[in-house]
């Protein structure tokens, strides 16, 4: 064994012996190529291993780097009742039993039609790890169960491994398959203090698109297909990837292939928050799943979800000092706090059809209308206006409320929203832009929130939704809610989509108000040919800080 700066290395490499696929086999064409795996080898490294410390540094982390010709997929059985798989070859793994203990580590490398190879290797590594806060919490000090937070926005939620939020998706209250829901996941402890799981998935799993043929379905999205997931399975607290924002520094490992509701293949889960009632995990997609995508769950000890089906729950806004509104009651649209945008500016960038005026935006009875019609101006068949506070007002941090009802017709694209004062030195997508509401009107019944910035914009941004059937019938509250730690979108008090903000992203600096209805366009789509007209009507816009 040779000890180098901060680790050791340990090759071990197969250059011959039997190749497998469920053992040894003849040739046999039947099944398409075969092209087994060969020159298996493995390195690993010991974390933070010194002079002082040959087995490491009692985080008991090692990585595993395992290569070979042919593979297109690593399983590593870890010798400590846990598994992981990967396409790289590349894996980290976190041994928790206490004190200096060697594993047999088992590597299975799969090549085309299933052929197979495989190699151990020895470990010997050093673990001091303990965490009884999590495990009391986890277990109740003996039983506890846990649901779905389904009332929760980003109950589940994707993003990019190099993150630790939810850039991607977000869902809003209520939105998976009513199986998702029903799981009961308990975690009690045996009588040597050893935590045991066991998922109760009321004979159904929702599966992940990618994994579909595990529960023997196919098809193009998540579904919910027959599963058995009984018996108790042993649970392992061990050290999370060091130097991870956001997170307790636990990760929990469920042996035998377990899982937690939502099945990727996948039975390592960072947590990211525990408290008595609430738990808040982050975990990656097993191959032949995106190794890059990470997923996000929240769980709560309330059957109901975490507010249940009646009542999500109300919005508690930390926001309350009014310092700039519009109550709309003057003659007409007060020009100290709006500016008109005119024309049609190339579509606006979105193919739209409308051209804009200062005529179609009109106040009556204290309501705003935005009027979109069917009239022919300047080549184009439609008209509508477009107001913003650009260089009047805007603001950094706060809550912004607009009561609003939406137009009818399809094509119509009413949206509120806001733009980075900064748009005019660095453009678009640079500046930012926080879609407090948009509706579809070949989607009625139906409104959405979004972000857009570098790397999720356009057709990519981070969008959440919620149904609301009344949308164009009735007045209802859009809100924004909008700090350095995060952004809350709620429609009548109750959020449904929640973003984690970050110095990394353009919103952490001023913004403008932007009111508009849209025709058609790449999200307005076909405009009906008995559309005539059609007006999104505002009661008022208030900020708060």
């Amino acid at each position: 064994m040779n000890i180098f700066k901060n680790y050791i290395i340990f090759l071990v490499s197969v250059l011959g012996g039997c190749l497998t696929l469920n053992g040894c086999y003849d040739d046999d064409h039947s099944m398409g190529d075969i092209n087994a795996p060969t020159n298996l080898s493995v390195n690993f490294t010991i974390y933070n291993v010194t002079d002082s410390d040959p087995y490491g540094d009692g985080s008991g982390i090692v990585n595993f780097t395992a290569t070979a010709d042919n593979a297109m997929n690593y399983k590593f059985f870890f010798g400590d009742n846990t598994t992981a798989s990967t396409s790289n070859g590349e894996i980290s793994h976190s041994y928790a039993l206490t004190g200096i203990n060697t594993y047999t580590v088992t590597v299975l490398a799969t090549g085309a039609g299933g052929a197979s190879t495989s190699t151990t290797v020895s470990v010997t590594v050093f673990s001091s790890f303990s965490d009884e806060n999590t495990k009391e919490l986890l277990t109740g000090g003996s039983s506890k169960t846990w649901y779905i937070a389904k009332g929760l926005p980003g109950h589940l939620g994707l993003g990019p491994m190099t993150s630790y939020t939810q850039d991607w998706y977000s869902a809003a209250p209520f939105e998976k398959d009513e199986c998702f829901y029903n799981d009961e996941l308990t975690f009690s402890l045996d009588g040597n203090q050893n935590i045991v799981y066991n998922l109760n998935n009321h004979g159904e799993t929702f599966f992940n698109v990618t994994y579909l043929s595990v529960g023997g379905g196919s098809g193009d999205e998540d579904t919910c297909l027959p599963y058995d997931t009984s018996g108790d399975r042993f649970v392992t607290l061990a050290a999370a990837t060091p130097g991870a924002p956001e997170t307790t520094g636990t990760q929990m490992m469920i042996g035998d292939g377990g899982f937690m509701a939502y099945y990727v293949a996948q039975s390592n889960y960072e947590i990211l928050e525990i408290t008595e009632d609430y738990m808040y995990v982050r975990f990656q997609m097993a191959p032949p799943g995106d190794t890059n995508i990470a997923w996000y769950m929240k769980f709560t000890t309330d059957p109901s979800g975490g507010g249940g089906n009646d009542d999500p729950g109300e919005f508690e806004t930390e926001f309350n000092n009014l310092f700039w509104f519009d109550e709309f009651d003057g003659e007409s649209v007060d020009l100290q706090k709006w500016n008109f945008e005119i024309g049609n500016n190339n579509g606006w960038g979105n193919q739209e059809s409308q051209y804009y005026t200062d005529q179609n935006a009109v106040i009556e009875n204290g309501i705003l209308k935005i009027i979109a019609k069917r009239e022919n101006m300047e080549g184009f068949e439609f008209t509508s206006s477009r107001i913003n506070t650009k260089n009047k007002f805007d603001f950094q941090y706060g809550r912004m409320e607009v009561r609003a009802k939406l137009p009818v017709g399809g094509g119509t694209w009413p949206a509120i929203w806001m733009l980075g004062s900064t748009f005019d030195n660095v453009g678009w997508p640079y500046c930012g832009e926080i879609d407090v509401m948009e509706h579809v009107g070949n989607n009625p019944g139906v409104v959405q929130s979004a972000l857009h910035f570098p790397g999720n914009s356009g057709g990519n941004a981070v969008v959440g939704s919620t149904d609301l059937p009344t949308a164009d019938s009735e007045f209802h509250l859009y809100t924004v809610e909008w700090t350095a730690e995060h952004i809350l979108f709620a429609v009548d008090n109750v959020v449904y989509h929640e973003f984690s903000n970050n110095s990394g992203i353009p919103f952490n600096s001023p913004f403008f108000i932007i009111l508009n209805v849209a025709m058609g366009g790449n999200l307005g789509g076909v405009i009906d040919p008995a559309f005539q007209q059609s007006a999104m009507e505002i009661d008022y816009v208030r900020v708060y800080n």
